[in-house]
């Protein structure tokens, strides 16, 4: 059976798409994000999606994309923030590489600035951040493997230490990249 070998999750803002096309370089291998899954597919951006039709349809899009994700992609996969509020997602990624990007609000501020492009974050941004945060955070825990805190933390330092905490190797240079799913075996 094919699997990502490694699925990012974690916050808006968190680096996710970042760190992720870091981690696919270093690792050499293609980097995947069921968000911009969804928007190839719907022609619209997620926010437009939030508008136009609602968080329980773009769910359902999210809910797809992510099970397609899983099924077809062997590299390093990153999900969208609220994609763990899926039990059935949950359940798909149980067993498989997660690491959970975590950031506090003061980060989340500094990076995303909190603004009304996030559909979720339209009222008043840090109250529901923190809102949803406090909603998601043992979701997040519970499928992840690694939990690697990006406060402070470049996006290069983050993927090296995502690469650490799941005890991957990076591309031998002038060689092929050793598969750690046959290391662990």
């Amino acid at each position: 059976m094919s699997a990502p070998l490694i699925v990012l999750i974690g916050p808006m803002g968190s680096g996710k798409s970042t760190v992720g096309e870091l981690l696919a370089g270093l690792l050499d291998v293609d980097f995947r994000d069921t968000d911009a899954d969804i928007v190839a597919a719907q022609g619209r951006e997620i926010a437009d999606i939030f508008v136009d039709e609602g968080e329980a349809y773009f769910r359902e899009l999210e809910r797809a994309a992510v099970r397609a994700a899983v099924a077809e992609h062997t590299g390093v996969l990153a999900l969208g923030g609220g994609a763990i509020l899926d039990e059935g997602t949950r359940e798909l990624l149980a067993g498989l590489p997660v690491a959970y990007l975590s950031m506090d609000v003061e980060e989340a501020v500094r990076r995303v600035g909190l603004n009304t492009a996030r559909p979720l974050l339209a009222v008043n941004p840090r109250r529901q951040w923190r809102e949803l945060m406090d909603a998601r955070r043992p979701l997040y825990t519970e499928v992840a493997r690694v939990v690697v805190a990006t406060d402070d933390r470049t996006p290069d330092e983050v993927a090296r230490a995502v690469l650490d905490a799941l005890e991957l190797k990076t591309v031998i240079p002038g060689g092929k990249t050793p598969d750690p799913r046959q290391e662990k075996k």
